[in-house]
């Protein structure tokens, strides 16, 4: 994607630097004719006494839009009239032109009159009288007001070019946007088809084998091994039931946002409740949670949705450590007037470029094996709405290798 970002780029400087050359070459070509007509000129009209010589040395570029030229003698105003529009003709200047001709003896312009051409698209009207330039000898001035976008005009058909070329790139752009943009959706979404069958199939699995266990008549007379397979099917039934509801609590957030009830709350409280409930995953894990209750806080929030939050946050840093997960918890006042809630681990760590596509829905992280972590990348989604409903914030801090500390912070009202 960023190469052919920096191709589109470097096409565009290209024909930047393109239409320049060509604006350049076409001044070049637009100072070649008025040359050469002035020299068409000196042979018509007996205006100089060399005219090999005046028209190489004399020619004088007061400014890119006016030509001095010196006299040796004044011609007559329709002779140089005709003569002049001749010239321009033949040599292709077909934009239109202020004559004036100058005499030096009495300080002014002998005559002036506006020459035009087939080309010309402007009236006398709107041209400004020419004002003299003070010199010792008599000349020829030639001021071409309109130059610029004679020039422009002459380069329509490239700067159309470079407008389709600048078009059609930037479509392309747009459209490798979207088609990258629908890459990454379809993998995202293959990954949640593949997480998602494989989250049910395992349970419903182990639900297949215990349920044939106990349809068999000898079952009855063995209440411990119906005991066991009982127990089996209902942790599998709940753990079913809680992933059915993350899918349909994050669905229902999908088009509006998420409704709390704030109520006055002994955040060490919740944080212990929501502890109790993953009893279960510790004590399967071995990990080791460690809190310690401080200030008796009390906070304004939404105690089911923040519970789920950190049920969330601490079953990730569970599932994501490596041997006997350890996971320290701490509630206290945050120096910004905010309550904070940390919640550190000593697991797996995450790179720092992932940390912005954390909490996009669907996103995992990757681990090389998409199926080591069961989930489906909707829990940090579904945290970062309940967050930002609180009108809170959320800090991720990680270090490959080290560990995660993920830090909410919640306003005091």
């Amino acid at each position: 994607m960023l190469s052919i970002t920096i191709i589109i780029a470097l096409i565009i400087v290209a024909q930047l630097y393109w239409l320049k050359r060509v604006y350049t070459l076409e001044q070049q070509q637009f100072n070649a004719g008025v040359v050469k007509s002035i020299r068409g000129l000196f042979e018509d009209v007996k205006i100089a006494d060399n005219p090999s010589f005046q028209v190489k040395q004399i020619v004088e570029v007061a400014d890119q839009n006016t030509y001095l030229v010196k006299l040796d003698s004044i011609p007559n105003k329709d002779s140089l009239y005709n003569n002049l529009s001749n010239e321009f003709e033949d040599f292709d200047v077909w934009t239109d032109c202020l004559v004036g001709v100058y005499n030096s003896k009495k300080n002014t312009f002998q005559y002036q009159f506006y020459l035009s051409t087939a080309a010309s698209q402007y009236s006398n009207n709107t041209i400004v009288p020419l004002l003299p330039v003070n010199k010792s000898y008599d000349y020829l001035l030639l001021h071409f007001p309109h130059r610029s976008k004679y020039i422009i005009h002459e380069m329509l058909f490239w700067i159309i070019t470079a407008i389709l070329l600048l078009l059609v790139l930037t479509g392309l752009s747009v459209s490798l946007v979207y088609l990258y943009k629908q890459k990454f959706l379809n993998e995202l979404q293959k990954d949640f088809v593949n997480n998602f069958t494989h989250e049910f199939k395992t349970p419903l699995a182990v639900m297949k084998i215990a349920s044939d266990v106990l349809i068999q008549p000898s079952i009855v007379s063995q209440p411990a091994r119906l005991l066991k397979y009982g127990t089996v099917i209902k942790e599998q039934t709940e753990h079913l039931q809680n992933q059915v509801e993350r899918l349909l609590k994050t669905a229902s957030g999908d088009n509006k946002n998420i409704i709390i009830k704030k109520e006055p709350c002994k955040i060490n409280e919740l944080i212990q409740h929501a502890i109790d409930q993953l009893e279960p995953l510790i004590n399967n894990k071995n990990a080791d949670i460690h809190f310690t209750p401080k200030d008796d806080l009390l906070v304004n929030v939404d105690r089911v949705h923040l519970e789920l939050v950190i049920i969330n946050l601490v079953e990730n840093a569970i599932k994501y450590s490596n041997g006997n997960p350890y996971i320290a918890i701490a509630a206290y006042n945050d120096d910004n007037n905010m309550y904070a809630i940390s919640i550190k681990d000593k697991g797996i760590g995450i790179e720092e470029k992932n940390f912005k596509f954390l909490f996009n829905k669907f996103y995992r992280v990757p681990t090389g094996n998409v199926h080591q972590v069961n989930g489906f990348g909707l829990g940090l989604n579904f945290v970062k709405k309940i967050i930002d409903a609180h009108d809170g914030k959320i800090i991720i801090k990680s270090v490959p290798g080290v560990g995660t500390e993920f830090k909410i912070l919640l306003p005091e009202k």
